[in-house]
């Protein structure tokens, strides 16, 4: 319950205190990158209940003379660069947090795909609402390898308090600003997990 009213209370102040930079980020984005401006995306929430995730959207809708989408590499624009290194493309989850899908901490909600390439270890992380910050990005982030990733997923799930939740929303502020961790990579972006294989 306390995590719960911590998370209302949280999102709803960022929502409020940050809507002048969402105006703007929207407003850049509908510019450089066009229509839409919210990337929406099924991912899996808790026990794995799917949810549509809201984000800015970073990557243009190119195409190849066949019709099939370019690599994210290449649709990925300086501006959709510079918003995933600032982490200014998740602030519209904020809006999942007040609605109940997501926690303000918690292990990120990863592809649907993933699902049943996960073991049952790698399942644990699902145990609780996924996050817009986690144990996991403030100890690595992209920079993780898989494992590295879900072994703090798991560790977060527990040992979770709202004391630890609020140190990681500390460091996470810390982090973003020295930009320690974030990129993998010149896409900013995690290679697909393929399960136990990967």
């Amino acid at each position: 319950m306390a995590k719960r009213l911590f998370d209302i209370l949280f999102s709803l102040g960022w929502l409020i205190a940050f809507s002048p930079l969402l105006l703007l980020v929207a407003l850049l984005v509908r510019l450089r990158l066009g229509s839409p401006v919210l990337f929406i995306q099924e991912r899996p929430g808790k026990d794995g209940r799917p949810f549509r995730m809201v984000k800015f959207r970073t990557m243009t809708d190119a195409r190849d003379a066949a019709g099939n989408l370019l690599p994210d590499t290449e649709r990925l624009t300086p501006l959709g660069r510079f918003l995933r290194a600032s982490t200014l493309d998740e602030f519209p989850e904020m809006w999942n947090v007040l609605r109940g899908e997501m926690s303000v901490v918690g292990p990120r909600p990863l592809m649907m795909r993933y699902l049943p390439r996960y073991n049952a270890f790698q399942r644990r992380r699902m145990e609780v609402l996924p996050g817009v910050t986690g144990w996991a990005q403030v100890n690595g982030r992209n920079a993780l390898s898989w494992d590295e990733k879900f072994a703090l997923d798991v560790w977060y799930v527990d040992h979770r308090s709202l004391w630890l939740d609020l140190r990681i929303v500390v460091l996470t502020f810390f982090r973003v600003f020295a930009r320690s961790g974030i990129d993998h990579g010149p896409d900013h972006t995690m290679p697909e997990f393929m399960g136990d294989g990967h």
